[in-house]
């Protein structure tokens, strides 16, 4: 049986590390979240979806950046609250440091919605 099919994935928001430099970096259970995702919240479509397409992963991506920040947090947190799977990655490495992401975290801290972190 394939291992992704076994695992029940907790509704909530999902902080995914991504690799970088060799794709090959990114863990198993990196891979089984962004599978299991509802929407896949990105820095830049063009650069996460090479990293999703070398995986084979069509889930929905969707970006998230400063300009659009707070109307992304909002969605985001709807969804959660509809017991959704929604992941956030950024362009390489660990998501909200330097990257967007922090006022969604903190938003959903705020209203006592499950944050993973993902490595």
């Amino acid at each position: 049986m394939d291992k992704d099919k076994e695992q029940i994935i907790t509704p909530g928001l999902y902080l995914v590390a991504t690799p970088i430099g060799n794709m090959d970096d990114i863990t198993q259970r990196a891979l089984t979240i962004l599978k299991k995702s509802n929407i896949i919240l990105c820095e830049d479509t063009r650069r996460s979806g090479k990293l999703l397409s070398y995986f084979q992963i069509t889930n929905k991506l969707l970006s998230c950046h400063k300009f659009n920040e707070k109307k992304i947090t909002n969605l985001a947190i709807d969804l959660i609250r509809k017991k959704k799977i929604v992941s956030l990655i950024s362009d390489a490495g660990t998501p909200t440091i330097s990257d967007p992401g922090l006022i969604l975290v903190n938003k959903c801290a705020e209203e006592n919605l499950n944050v993973y972190p993902i490595l």
